[in-house]
């Protein structure tokens, strides 16, 4: 054994499988001292990187974990890490390459942060004791070869950019009720397209991607994206411990679930923002019951908008789609019954702010489909059973 591997390992042992202070220090010090076992650290952190892919761990995941739990300084040290592993595991699969991509744009402008040895170490070692201890996670299929480039998303994605960024909310509302409407066509339109691959002997099935539900508010968001998914034909099992739910859909569906979220979330977060304010200036205080009664209200109402345009487009379809549509409605459900056999459902707590309700509902109407809603439909959404994996 080398004198570089000897001395990253005596460093694992005091400070990676024991979780103490006094460990850290000992292994940051045995780094700290030998400058020649830093290429050694790097590769074995790239391992860990790779061990946690091999539980069912994906790169976003594992950096939204650090920013979860750690610091910028383990950010950037962890982003360095899952781009020097990729280099190693060439081609990526679509959804794994574009979580690259986003990586490589934030990261840029990063450099190794500049401190102490000591103090590097000390960080690498906490990082490394994060990694280590990931649980595993339900594995996410490997998706086949990249999606077809498709303008009707490239549509969808300027009509949500449009919809965040004007200061008007009847603009934002009709907007993002016509980047629905598209998303539900071409939700058909791929179906049409999967059922004249399957009687060539095609296979399509449903697959799964992660996405982040950050504090705070994490159970209304969850509410949120489980509302969104629903009127896209997907599903989602929240993970609270771990701040992501898991969404379970065919491809086209699942890129339309991870665009609407994203859009809604901030012209949520910019209503809630304005609502606020126009409650400050009449007197009230607001606090955390009304943004959470706001963004509970908004999801529940919001669902109910996007489930009435996607109803109205697929009625306007050829009657002869429908068991296509209802034989895909069940593949989702089966992968979701097999990835979380057992579930629990959760509902949102703390919803006690009638002022901070009725605003979020009046949003949630500025931002729907423009259609009139069903009756309204239970605000919860299903979580993974505690004690499970993921």
């Amino acid at each position: 054994m080398s004198t570089s591997s000897s001395t990253v390992e005596r460093a694992f042992t005091a400070a990676l499988y024991e979780d103490t202070d006094a460990g850290l220090d000992t292994g940051a010090s045995l780094l700290a001292a030998d400058p020649e076992a830093d290429a050694e650290l790097a590769r074995r952190g790239e391992e860990f990187v790779a061990q946690a892919y091999r539980r069912g761990w994906w790169p976003a995941d594992v950096v939204r974990v650090v920013r979860r739990e750690l610091d910028d300084t383990h950010m950037r040290l962890v982003s360095s890490l899952v781009l020097a592993e990729a280099r190693r595991r060439e081609p990526h699969p679509a959804r794994w390459a574009r979580q690259l991509a986003e990586l490589s744009g934030e990261s840029s402008g990063d450099r190794k942060p500049r401190t102490d040895r000591f103090s590097y170490a000390t960080a690498v070692l906490e990082l490394y004791r994060l990694l280590l201890r990931l649980p595993a996670l339900e594995p996410l299929e490997a998706a086949g070869p990249a999606p077809r480039s498709s303008r009707m998303l490239t549509r969808i994605r300027a009509l949500l950019a449009k919809a965040e960024a004007t200061g008007f909310p009847e603009e934002a509302e009709a907007l993002t009720a016509k980047a629905q409407e598209l998303m539900a066509r071409h939700s058909i339109d791929e179906a049409v397209l999967a059922a004249r691959a399957d009687a060539r002997g095609g296979a399509d099935a449903p697959g799964a991607c992660r996405i982040g539900v950050d504090p705070p508010y994490e159970t209304a968001k969850a509410v949120l994206l489980d509302a969104i998914a629903t009127a896209n034909r997907c599903r989602t099992v929240w993970n609270e411990p771990l701040g992501f739910s898991t969404v379970v859909g065919f491809d086209a569906d699942l890129e339309a679930v991870e665009l609407l979220y994203t859009s809604l979330l901030i012209q949520a977060t910019t209503a809630m923002t304005r609502a606020e304010a126009a409650q400050r200036a009449a007197g009230r205080k607001r606090t955390k019951t009304f943004r959470q009664s706001f963004l509970a209200s908004y999801a529940h109402r919001i669902g109910d908008r996007l489930s009435a345009t996607a109803t109205e487009v697929t009625a306007t379809t050829d009657g002869s789609l429908l068991p296509v549509l209802a034989a895909r409605d069940l593949a989702v459900e089966e992968r979701l019954d097999r990835m979380f056999p057992e579930t629990v459902t959760t509902r949102v707590r703390g919803v006690s702010d009638a002022a901070g309700w009725t605003e979020g509902a009046a949003a949630a109407d500025r931002a729907d489909t423009g259609a009139a809603g069903p009756a309204p439909r239970s605000t919860a959404s299903r979580r993974a059973v505690p004690g499970r994996d993921g």
